[in-house]
């Protein structure tokens, strides 16, 4: 027991001579167990900087990149094209939110479909590559629900996967191509908003894919709802 209190009164004195009584002053720097990113080696918005030899701390863009919430144009910038915003309120077409007034659309949209050079068997493998990227890893190579996610953590525990395409006894998952794009865009549940990381375009791409993916489950003689 002696041993007991003198061990206490040690750890109490380091305790003590790290943080200080309460209410003491010091002009020392804080001692911070976790800072939590506090201190980064940064520079914020609309400050200077003497890094640089003009010392602003902005800095235009790469020479060819365009800002997050842009379409990458078809064209290139010498011919005339210039990015379109992303959708992320109303008022906009459906190619841009999946909608036709309130309502999801369902089909290609004319921006897509009316223009053989983008609309062809390249836009399919375009979806297969944006899914894979994306998608996959949640949603399984297949779209069944099946994808790395569902093996770890608390989804394991729960007997829980992610929503699949191709899952008959996942009828949600059959919706609108409209609401299927706006699911990719804005997230829906746990799935957040991709709509910052993959363009309108490849959106639509995506939307074309999962299409192809329950065409071969239904041809292989899985039965799907709501088709």
């Amino acid at each position: 027991m002696k041993y007991f209190f003198l061990s206490y009164l040690f750890v109490g004195a380091i305790i003590v001579s790290a943080f200080g009584f309460r209410g003491s002053k010091s002009e020392l720097p804080p001692l911070e167990i976790i800072p939590d990113m506090d201190h980064q080696a940064k520079i914020k918005y609309q400050a200077s900087s003497e890094f640089f030899a003009d010392g602003r701390g902005a800095r235009m863009p790469v020479k060819g990149t365009l800002p997050m919430g842009f379409e990458i144009p078809a064209k290139p910038a010498a011919e005339g094209a210039k990015p379109t915003r992303v959708a992320f309120t109303s008022g906009l077409g459906y190619y841009d939110t999946g909608k036709v007034g309130d309502f999801y659309g369902d089909g290609l949209p004319t921006e897509i479909t009316g223009d053989p050079a983008v609309f062809n068997e390249a836009f399919l493998k375009r979806g297969e590559q944006r899914f894979g990227i994306h998608c996959a890893i949640c949603h399984g190579a297949s779209g069944n629900g099946k994808g790395v996610t569902s093996k770890y953590g608390i989804l394991t525990a729960f007997n829980f996967q992610q929503p699949g395409n191709t899952d008959p006894a996942n009828a949600a998952a059959f919706r609108a191509d409209g609401a299927i794009f706006d699911v990719i865009t804005n997230g829906k549940g746990l799935m957040g908003s991709y709509g910052g990381n993959i363009t309108l375009r490849d959106r639509w791409a995506i939307v074309v894919y999962i299409r192809s993916l329950q065409l071969a489950a239904k041809e292989s003689g899985v039965t799907l709802p709501l088709q």
